[in-house]
C-alpha cells in the first residue's frame, strides 16, 4: 500500500504527506476550510495572481518543516519520531484559525481575540476528534515542550512558516526580488545551546532573507492600494454589523450573521461552543455573497461600500510620514457628507485613518544567531557587514489616509 500521499505543488516540488496522523490532519473539516480561504486577503487587487489559498501554505510549511527535521537529523541534532511528527503536525495547523481575509475579522466581527487564539481552540478540538493523538503537538505549539528547537522552527524568526510564506507569496504575486533561498537557510539550519542557530557560511542567504522580508512588507502586504481596499471591507462590515443590530433585516449566510449579531470576544467563544463551528463555516465566499447582496442594500453607506468592493472602487490613499492634523480630516469627512448628502456620522464610514509600522528587525525578538566554526555565536547584527542595525531597527510608521473618491 502507498505510504505517502503525494501533491505537486508549483514552488516545491512534489510533497509527501505521510498516511496515519499527519494525512488524517489534512483531511479533516478545519484543514480543508483553509482551501477557500486566500493567503493574501486582498492583495489580488494589486498582484491580480495571487490567488493561493492558507491550504497551499500551510502544505508548503509543513514540507520545509519535514526538510528542517531531516537536515537537523543529518548534523547530529537527536530528534525523536515522536517529535518530528508533532512539530511537523503543529506547523501544519498554525493558521488553522485564520479567517476570511486575514486580519478583517479581528477588528470588525470579533473582538479581543486574535487567529491564534482561535487557531488553539481548533487545535484543541482537532485532538478531539483524533483521541488525543496531538497532546505533543499542541505542547509544542504553545511553547511548553522542554526542548525549545521545536518552538523555534514553529513561530521565531527562522519558523517554516515565513520560509514558505515569502518563497510563496512572491511567486504568486510575481514580485521576483522576494524569492529567499529556503532550501538553503534549512541547510545551514544549526543547534547550540538549545537554539536554533544558522552556520556562518549562511550568512548571506539569512542578510538575504532579511532584506527581502521588508521588500515584500511594503511592496505586497503594506502596499497602499491593498490597504485602501482592506479598509473598504472593515468599513463594510461595521457598516453592516451596525445595521443588524440596530434590527435591519440584512441577507448574511448563516454563519456570517452570527458574527453580525452579536458582539464576540473571548470571552463569548468560552461560553458557547457553538461560536467556534460558526467560525469554522466562515470563508472568503460567506462576505462575497453577502456583498452582492449589500449592493442593492436600502441603506445608502452599505450600498456604496459594497458596491466599492465588488467593482473595485478603491478608498483614494494617501501614504504619509506624519499624522494628518484634525482639520484635515474634518474637511474631508465634511466634503464627503456634502458630497453625498449624508450625516458627518455617516460619512466616517467612507474614510479611515491608519498607522502603520513595521519593525524591520528588533534586537529583542529578531536576533538570529551565527554559529562559527569555533562553537562561538554571534548576533546577525553584529555578523553582517551589510546590514545595520541601527537602521534596520528604526521603527518605520507610516500613516495612510483612506477616504472615498468624489
Amino acid at each position: 500500500m502507498n505510504t505517502h500521499k503525494i501533491i505537486s505543488d508549483p514552488v516545491f516540488g512534489f510533497i509527501k504527506i505521510p498516511r496515519g496522523l499527519l494525512y488524517d490532519i489534512v483531511q479533516h473539516p478545519y484543514f480543508q476550510r483553509l482551501n477557500r480561504i486566500n493567503q493574501l486577503g486582498l492583495a489580488s487587487v494589486v498582484y491580480p495572481s495571487a490567488r493561493h489559498t492558507r491550504f497551499q501554505h500551510s502544505l508548503g510549511a509543513f514540507h520545509l518543516m519535514s526538510e528542517a527535521v531531516k537536515s537537523l537529523t543529518e548534523k547530529g541534532v537527536y530528534i525523536f519520531d515522536s517529535e518530528a511528527e508533532a512539530v511537523e503536525a503543529a506547523i501544519l495547523m498554525h493558521d488553522i484559525g485564520h479567517g476570511p481575509f486575514s486580519h478583517v475579522l479581528e477588528h470588525t466581527l470579533i473582538n479581543g481575540i486574535s487567529h491564534e487564539d482561535i487557531s488553539l481552540m481548533m487545535m484543541e478540538q482537532i485532538n478531539r476528534d483524533l483521541n488525543g493523538q496531538l497532546n505533543l503537538a499542541v505542547a509544542i505549539f504553545k511553547d511548553e515542550y522542554p526542548n525549545k528547537i521545536f518552538h523555534q522552527l514553529i513561530s521565531s524568526q527562522l519558523d517554516m512558516d515565513r520560509l514558505d510564506y515569502l518563497r510563496r507569496d512572491s511567486f504568486y504575486t510575481g514580485v521576483t526580488e522576494g524569492n529567499i533561498g529556503s532550501a538553503r537557510i534549512i541547510k545551514m539550519l544549526n543547534v547550540k545551546d538549545e537554539r536554533l542557530v544558522v552556520d556562518a557560511k549562511g550568512i548571506y542567504s539569512i542578510e538575504n532573507f532579511l532584506t527581502t522580508r521588508r521588500l515584500m512588507y511594503w511592496q505586497v502586504y503594506l502596499h497602499r492600494t491593498a490597504v485602501g481596499y482592506e479598509k473598504v471591507l472593515i468599513n463594510t462590515l461595521r457598516r453592516a454589523k451596525e445595521l443588524v443590530q440596530q434590527g435591519f433585516d440584512l441577507y448574511a449566510p448563516p454563519s456570517l450573521a452570527y458574527f453580525l449579531k452579536n458582539d464576540i470576544d473571548a470571552e463569548w467563544f468560552a461560553c458557547h461552543e457553538e461560536a467556534l463551528q460558526m467560525y469554522a463555516e466562515l470563508d472568503d465566499s460567506d462576505i462575497w455573497s453577502a456583498l452582492k447582496a449589500w449592493k442593492h442594500a436600502d441603506d445608502r453607506i452599505l450600498s456604496l461600500l459594497a458596491t466599492d468592493m465588488l467593482d473595485r472602487r478603491l478608498f483614494h490613499v494617501e501614504v504619509r510620514e506624519e499624522p494628518p492634523t484634525k482639520e484635515e480630516i474634518d474637511g474631508i469627512r465634511h466634503q464627503i457628507a456634502t458630497h453625498f448628502n449624508i450625516g458627518e456620522e455617516e460619512a466616517e464610514y467612507l474614510m479611515y485613518v491608519a498607522e502603520i509600522g513595521k519593525d524591520m528587525y528588533n534586537p529583542a525578538d529578531d536576533s538570529i544567531g551565527i554559529l562559527y566554526k569555533d562553537g562561538t555565536v554571534k548576533d546577525i547584527s553584529e555578523a553582517s557587514e551589510i546590514l545595520n542595525v541601527q537602521l534596520l531597527s528604526k521603527k518605520i510608521r507610516k500613516y495612510y489616509l483612506c477616504y472615498q473618491r468624489i
